[in-house]
């Protein structure tokens, strides 16, 4: 009998569209890996890592780490099978279609499964980080990833859109009805069996 295989999944939306909570979920639900990049910078950073410590310096301008310093991360990370044989939800990453070309390049020929599209409008974003008080939410940073968001993150909707891997989720709700969103959509596109198979 093959081993468990959850679905390779992205989250994608605004800062402050819960992504990382129902990363975070999704992860318990399926028993594998939650991939949160910002977590990673953060962690690397505080244990005085040079590339984390670098990364970090972006993160607080509220810009985006440059591709090769992110990529280097995840292709690391994937390097390991026992983290992304189970499944993993991929949370801050890809942020560009370059970065996307590049997963596809680190994922090899499985690939994704499905890219979930957390769509939550500007004003109620901009109201939950303003309300999160994290070091790197100031006003001034929060606008400016939200810009970068819409300059350099939304394209990725018509590149997965393209690719048939794209569902949209209402993400304005209770966490447990965002949550339930979530879930239906992914059932919807994942076949465990077809997984397991590969």
């Amino acid at each position: 009998m093959s081993a468990h295989r959850g679905p390779r999944l992205v989250l994608l939306g605004k800062q402050g569209a819960g992504k990382g909570t129902q990363a975070e979920r999704l992860a318990a639900h399926f028993r594998m890996q939650h991939l949160s990049t910002g977590q990673l910078f953060r962690d690397s950073a505080a244990a005085g890592v040079p590339a984390g410590l670098e990364a970090k310096e972006y993160m607080d301008r509220g810009e985006l780490v440059p591709d090769k310093i992110v990529v280097a991360v995840v292709a690391e990370r994937f390097a390991n099978p026992a983290e992304v044989d189970p499944g993993f939800v991929l949370d801050g990453f890809p942020r560009t279609e370059n970065q996307a070309i590049e997963l596809d390049g680190i994922l090899g020929e499985r690939g994704l499964d499905v890219v979930v599209d957390i769509d939550v409008p500007r004003e109620v974003v901009l109201d939950r980080l303003a309300a999160r008080n994290r070091e790197d939410d100031t006003e001034d940073g929060i606008r400016r990833r939200l810009e970068l968001y819409e300059s350099e993150t939304k394209p990725l909707v018509d590149f997965y859109r393209e690719r048939r891997l794209l569902v949209t989720i209402d993400g304005v709700g209770e966490e447990d009805d965002v949550h339930r969103r979530v879930l239906a959509a992914i059932d919807a596109r994942f076949d465990p069996l077809r997984a397991d198979s590969a």
